[in-house]
């Protein structure tokens, strides 16, 4: 069979799972992070037979595929902010809402030196690493200064520490497994960001079965009854600090209740939007 053959191939069955341009995108992913792949090769050698290897990779890819499971699980990969971070069933699969939030924290610290970062529930460190990575690029993060990842996963902060070393080997990172709803106090950085639960168990519906059947419940979910409880806590922590400063990303359909929570306990907030129009960063500070 030819790369077109099989592109088709996976177009038709998988159309029952996905909308054909995602299927394209999957296709892609499996040519570039699976096969090695580069993008001319998959434009220009679409009608070069396959050798037998190759096929047999596309098929049995296919078929893992149609169980449901993601993409990024069969690569291995994730793309982040120009990054390839390592992926497993212990982390979530990093999402391009997430980019947003890593832009819009270095904007605002575009002229500022930048001591110290605090990611919390860092799953594969996309958020700490970037940061870090970025700011060590603009010569405002120092190797003696401190980028810290929490995460109640031991396996998840083994497979962050694995991106760090390769992502950015010259920042000074460090792990922690902490669980953030027992802590009782933290030191105080110059930027706090999470990426908390916060999908409600009544919003369960609404997501693929790529993400409910795949990517780990804990990093995901929290109870109807109270799906603040992870900014609520981050921000009792940071209360007391001399000048707390925490980016969030938060449950869409939460933006009011999100202000309220700030609001009551003396925070001034701003909202924002992603590409989609959907409300999904806040930041809070005094």
């Amino acid at each position: 069979m030819t790369l077109r053959q099989i592109r088709n191939i996976y177009v038709s069955r998988l159309v029952d799972l996905y909308p054909e341009n995602e299927i394209v995108s999957i296709f892609g992913l499996i040519c570039e992070d699976l096969l090695q792949m580069s993008k001319s090769d998959i434009m220009i050698r679409g009608e070069e037979p396959l050798t037998h290897l190759k096929e047999e990779i596309f098929l049995r890819s296919l078929e893992t595929l149609l169980n449901g499971t993601p993409v990024q699980h069969i690569t291995g990969i994730g793309h982040f902010y120009g990054h390839e971070f390592k992926v497993n069933k212990h982390t979530l699969i990093p999402r391009q809402e997430t980019e947003e939030l890593i832009q819009w924290i270095l904007n605002d610290h575009k002229d500022s030196a930048v001591n110290s970062i605090l990611d919390i529930g860092a799953g594969s460190g996309c958020i700490g690493i970037s940061l870090g990575h970025a700011f060590a690029k603009a010569n405002s993060l120092k190797s003696s200064h401190n980028v810290k990842l929490f995460d109640v996963s031991t396996d998840a902060l083994q497979v962050a520490r694995s991106n760090a070393e390769a992502i950015a080997p010259d920042v000074n990172f460090s792990f922690e497994n902490r669980n953030i709803l027992e802590t009782t106090s933290i030191a105080e950085y110059d930027i706090v960001a999470s990426n908390p639960p916060y999908v409600r168990d009544l919003e369960k519906k609404e997501l693929h079965k790529n993400v409910l059947d795949f990517e780990p419940e804990t990093a995901l979910f929290v109870t109807d009854e109270d799906p603040l409880v992870f900014n609520r806590k981050i921000l009792e922590l940071v209360e007391s600090h001399e000048n707390p400063l925490v980016y969030f990303e938060i449950n869409q359909y939460l933006p009011e209740e999100m202000k309220k929570l700030a609001a009551d306990m003396k925070f001034k907030q701003e909202l924002r939007k992603d590409l989609n129009g959907n409300w999904r960063m806040m930041k809070c500070w005094r």
